[in-house]
């Protein structure tokens, strides 16, 4: 299973000369070349860039859902290369949770019981997990919807659901993946405060974005372009996450 332990001097998330190749017909596709990366417990970081720049894929290999062509990566403290399947899936299970830009709620179970899934299959005591996906509801400000069914929700209220799924499990790291993409301006503000909020409590939070006005709510900016780390800059006026996790 994922070790939840880290040690302070280690980052949450590590990358050394990371590098994806894929394959299309008889051309090769260098989507990440040689990345370096740390992402320190506890930060806010949005990942941007243009389409084809490797964001995405460097998304897909902290979330464990692909492997890279060449180099390693450590999620808290652990060496993704030498984790077996099942090591994986919990590491995915207990350490991650992930959002997306479209909000993949099951359209016939109401919020609750969206929420409330992934308790399921979690190997951890995390205690009663109806009572643990009500407070996850009630974290995001949903508590009077959890019997409405995502088609009764908005568009905002339907993200707000995939974050309180993606708490269910206490992970350390919170994975977004372009999570405002399908939302308006006044709810895109409203999801990044409740990221902001949620990264205050501890949780280290990585954002996949191409938009200034999203990443603007990140403690650090890091932008790619050829599958390579362009820029990478701190913005110490964002609050820091202050250690306590939800």
């Amino acid at each position: 299973m994922a070790n939840d332990t880290i040690a302070k001097d280690r980052p949450i998330i590590s990358c050394r000369n990371l590098s994806k190749i894929y394959k299309m017909g008889d051309e090769e596709v260098r989507a990440l070349d040689g990345v370096d990366l740390d992402i320190a417990e506890g930060e806010f970081v949005a990942i941007m860039g243009p389409s084809g720049s490797g964001k995405s894929s460097l998304m897909n290999l902290i979330g464990a859902l692909d492997r890279p062509t060449s180099g390693e990566m450590w999620i808290s403290g652990r060496a993704l290369s030498e984790m077996s399947r099942d090591d994986l899936a919990d590491l995915r299970n207990e350490t991650l949770g992930f959002v997306f830009q479209q909000f993949n709620l099951l359209a016939r179970q109401d919020a609750f019981q969206n929420v409330r899934l992934p308790l399921r299959y979690a190997r951890r005591d995390l205690g009663d997990s109806d009572a643990r996906a009500k407070e996850c509801l009630q974290m995001v400000g949903l508590g009077d919807r959890m019997d409405h069914r995502p088609m009764q929700l908005s568009g905002g209220q339907q993200q707000r659901v995939a974050i309180a799924r993606a708490l269910a499990n206490r992970p350390r790291i919170l994975l977004a993946d372009e999570p405002t993409g399908a939302l308006d301006t006044k709810t895109t503000d409203e999801i990044m405060h409740l990221m902001q909020d949620l990264n205050r409590q501890g949780i280290t939070v990585v954002v996949i974005t191409h938009e200034n006005e999203v990443a603007a709510y990140a403690g650090r900016k890091i932008h790619f372009r050829d599958g390579r780390i362009e820029s990478d800059t701190a913005h110490p006026d964002v609050q820091r996450a202050s250690g306590a996790r939800p």
